[in-house]
């Protein structure tokens, strides 16, 4: 095989011809279905009379070719496993086009498939050129008319994109109907769904006084799984209306749930396809995580409607300008919804965790990489979330009024255009009347930057002196970095006070709390009138997406764990104090010595858990270790076993220490309330939860009672499943094996919740866990051809650290057979779960070799670009 070619941002030209209008036809069928395209076609300006016409298309078998109603012979185009070329065509023409294809064999769920018994869609980013012959790039869009022919029987329900405009019954049993998509969308926002659906109603009446209908379409045995997502959609309209003055521009809203989806969720223009893991909520069946998920995501895809639908991107390269900006947009309002530290905690918790990771791996790549190999693979943490990151910068650099204005600004100068990165930027310069140019270095250079900083008091003069000095390191195809601008939110907290102290800089004032601009390699800001030593916090709520190397004492982070006026740099200090004392113990189990806990990080929890917080949520986060994940990004040389020893040996020494604290957090937080998903009732069961996770680390027989309780009498699935999850991971056989069996036999019917079951079983540390996913890959539950099950089982036991990275090769020699056989049947998803065994060379030599010789062993096979790509990055 010829290696896959990369594509380059700096070759970017736009299509020789435009479509400015598209005519469907599908007659569906599971194993032959025809589509009809008309495509009104025109050449574009920048080319010149003769420039040939290509059309992307793959898996299609052409029946018909035709110009303005003449039938082309075989001699007047070219056809190959890509697309299709045809010499000499008019300047203006209508082409139509007759394929078969077949959605039934289309595994790897691109273009048009079958779901269960269900046809439906996915476009993004290049599905729609197995679909039909097409220009199928984001910069060529056109309105759409869809008619689509189903058996009535099998079929009752058709839908496209936009609003149904005619509808009928044909005389051979099958049915028809039509629909109109009023607005231009390039072909990745393509939708079409056909099945055996149930519709729920509802309505919504905009700011303007209009009424939309909202419809979420499921299969019949998911009707009473939907009134979450219904509530977060309406949510989500109301408040882009409100945040940003988008009004919702079609007269239906719809929602589908499709059990076998690669992605979470699809923005299609009208017509949201949804993995059912992201729209299907119950109390019984979904824990609180899910249907704070399914919020988050519902908006995320409503959100897009403007940041992605009627402003797109010009070219693939400029995808974080959609995902970014509407990541940043729906972490927003989820803040709004719930508590606003804690989502910002659990939003800077992973990115720490998988975007730097993500940024020091051989995968790296700026926001805007400027080539690839396969796109799908750049669908990526660092698109996403750093993204969005680079969104908020924007947001608090520019100031929330001037914002605004830039994103109408945005709105209203490329509406129905496809636009690139510099576009939006230079929306909120011209809004804000500052000049981001150094600030576009972020979406061109790889890698997570680096913050020395130094502070010194000087008593003589009451003067806090701070240094700052930025660094990004190397990283592939990257050696040298330039410096960036980084916002850096602070405050300085008085270590008499325990409050935080005015703020003069240069002069002037800036109250209790500011943002300096670290632009220069190195720079020094000397804040005056500084009337107590001070404890300097700094980047407050992640004002960048850095890494900050500060020299606090344990002292230091105890007391901002206590007194730090911002939450999440409470938890920030809770965590490095944490990781301080992890570090000790790491060391000593590398050295074989005897562990000993530090005191300080004991009495840190001891008082607050005494004191309490307001925010229930946010103190479950506060007692809440760095996870294995986190504590391994943080060393040069990842050292498996010491890592779970050390954290295991923490969790244990605080839950002996403070035993009778954890159980009476644990009584206090239960409560008979009937199930809400609030920000009230899920910080109360959040922080239950941890306590009980304690409790069970150094369980006694009244503890285990206590956890058998929970399981058997919780009347939701987060108390249910936590429950399960602690009896399973411990070594409570006689108590966790019924509990499974019952657990598995009660939701056998339910997908999702089968789900649950199998990550539980694979992500627990005991030295079954390899055992058990084998014998799951045989559970009749399990299917490699949905991404859900596979995630779950698969993806679970990657991320169990401790028995992933086996001695014996074994944990790493079962994930590659399955991305071998997923590279035939599904390759987005097959170089999604590679994604492990590409962080070899951070690892001991024993498991590098390991790893390095299942990456060769997969590399040595019949690569889809997929899976090529990826492998080929992770040995260079």
């Amino acid at each position: 095989m010829s290696a896959p070619q990369a594509t380059y941002l700096a070759d970017y030209r736009p299509p020789a011809y435009r479509v400015t209008h598209t005519e469907l036809a599908f007659e569906l069928d599971p194993s032959a279905t025809r589509v009809k395209a008309g495509l009104q076609l025109e050449r574009h300006p920048e080319y010149e009379a003769g420039e040939s016409l290509w059309l992307d298309g793959e898996q299609l078998k052409l029946l018909s070719l035709a110009i303005d109603g003449r039938v082309l012979g075989e001699h007047e185009y070219q056809l190959n496993e890509q697309g299709l070329s045809i010499a000499n065509v008019p300047e203006r023409f209508l082409l139509e086009t007759e394929v078969e294809i077949s959605p039934e064999d289309n595994t790897a769920l691109e273009g048009l498939y079958r779901s269960g018994s269900m046809f439906c869609t996915q476009c993004e980013a290049e599905g729609f050129r197995r679909i039909t012959f097409y220009p199928d790039r984001p910069d060529v869009m056109a309105t759409f008319s869809t008619t689509v022919i189903g058996d009535a029987t099998r079929d009752p329900v058709l839908l496209s994109n936009g609003n149904p405009t005619q509808r009928g019954e044909l005389a051979d049993g099958r049915h028809f109907v039509t629909w109109q998509d009023p607005h231009p969308k390039p072909s990745y926002l393509f939708a079409l769904v056909a099945g055996d659906l149930h519709r729920v109603e509802d309505s919504f009446t905009t700011m303007s006084g209009r009424k939309v209908a909202l419809e979420i379409w499921v299969e019949k045995e998911n009707l009473g799984k939907t009134d979450h997502a219904m509530v977060s959609l309406k949510h989500a309209m109301r408040w882009d209306e409100q945040t940003y003055g988008r009004e919702y521009d079609l007269d239906l809203f719809m929602i589908v749930a499709v059990n076998d989806f690669n992605m979470g969720a699809m923005e299609n223009k009208g017509l949201n396809i949804f993995n059912s893991a992201a729209v299907l909520a119950h109390p019984d069946t979904a824990t609180d995580a899910a249907f704070q998920r399914v919020e988050s995501i519902v908006a995320h895809e409503y959100f897009h409607n403007w940041s992605g639908n009627r402003v797109t991107c010009r070219d693939w390269f400029q995808l974080s300008l959609k995902e970014g900006f509407t990541v940043f947009r729906d972490q927003s309002f989820s803040a709004d919804m719930n508590s606003a530290a804690v989502k910002r905690i659990e939003d800077v918790s992973f990115f720490r965790t998988a975007q730097f990771a993500e940024d020091a791996g051989p995968t790296a790549h700026p926001v805007r990489p400027d080539h690839y190999i396969q796109i799908g693979n750049f669908y990526t943490l660092t698109i996403y979330e750093k993204g969005a990151e680079l969104v908020r910068m924007l947001y608090h650099l520019a100031g929330p009024e001037a914002f605004r204005q830039g994103s109408d600004l945005y709105f209203a100068r490329f509406d129905g255009q496809a636009v690139t990165i510099e576009d939006f930027v230079d929306c909120m310069a011209e809004a804000s009347g500052q000049d981001f140019s150094q600030f576009m270095r972020w979406y061109g250079q790889a890698g997570t930057p680096e913050i020395d900083a130094h502070g010194e008091y000087d008593y003589a003069n009451a003067e806090y002196r701070l240094i700052l000095r930025q660094r990004t390191p190397a990283t592939p195809g990257q050696l040298d970095k330039q410096a960036l601008h980084i916002p850096i939110r602070l405050g300085l907290v008085g270590s008499k006070s325990g409050s935080d102290l005015p703020l003069t800089l240069g002069g002037q004032s800036l109250g209790s709390e500011s943002v300096i601009h670290l632009c220069d390699d190195e720079q020094t800001f000397v804040f005056t009138d500084v009337h107590e030593a001070p404890v300097v916090s700094l980047l407050r709520g992640q004002s960048a997406p850095v890494k900050l190397h500060m020299p606090y004492s344990r002292e230091d982070l105890a007391f901002l764990l206590v007194n730090d006026s911002d939450d999440f740099n409470r938890w920030d200090a809770g965590q490095r104090l944490s990781m301080l004392a992890l570090e000790d113990l790491i060391a000593a189990h590398r050295n074989g010595v005897e562990k000993v806990m530090d005191s300080r990080l004991s009495d840190a929890f001891r008082q607050l858990l005494e004191e309490g917080s307001g925010d229930k949520a946010v103190l479950a986060e506060m007692l809440t270790l760095p996870s294995e994940a986190y504590i391994a990004e943080q060393q040069i040389r990842v050292d498996v076993d010491a890592i779970h020893a050390a954290r295991e040996f923490v969790r244990q020494s605080l839950a002996r220490e403070l035993r009778d604290l954890w159980l009476a957090v644990y009584q206090a937080n239960q409560s008979d309330e009937p199930y809400a998903p609030t920000a009230q009732q899920v910080g109360q069961r959040q922080l239950k939860n941890v306590a009980l996770s304690y409790l069970m680390s150094q369980p006694d027989d009244g503890v285990v009672a206590l956890a058998q309780r929970q399981f058997e009498a919780a009347a939701n699935m987060t108390d249910v499943r936590h429950a399960l999850t602690l009896l399973v991971h411990g070594d409570h056989e006689a108590v966790s094996a019924p509990a499974l069996k019952a657990f598995g036999h009660k939701w056998a019917h339910d997908p999702l919740v089968m789900d649950q079951w199998f990550n539980i079983q694979v992500t627990r540390p005991q030295a079954d866990a390899l055992d058990r996913v084998r014998f799951l890959m045989e559970h009749p539950a399990f299917s490699l051809t949905n991404p859900n099950k596979v995630r779950a089982l698969i993806g679970g036991f990657a991320q169990n650290r401790i028995n992933f990275h086996r001695l014996d090769g074994e944990g790493y020699r079962l994930v590659a057979d399955v991305v071998i056989e997923l590279n035939r049947l599904n390759p987005e998803i097959a170089a999604r779960i590679i994604t492990p065994l590409t962080r070899w060379q951070r690892f001991d030599e024993t498991r590098q070799a390991l790893m390095k010789a299942e990456l060769e062993r997969i590399q040595a096979q019949p690569l889809s670009a997929n899976v090529y790509e990826v492998v080929e990055m992770a040995l260079a």
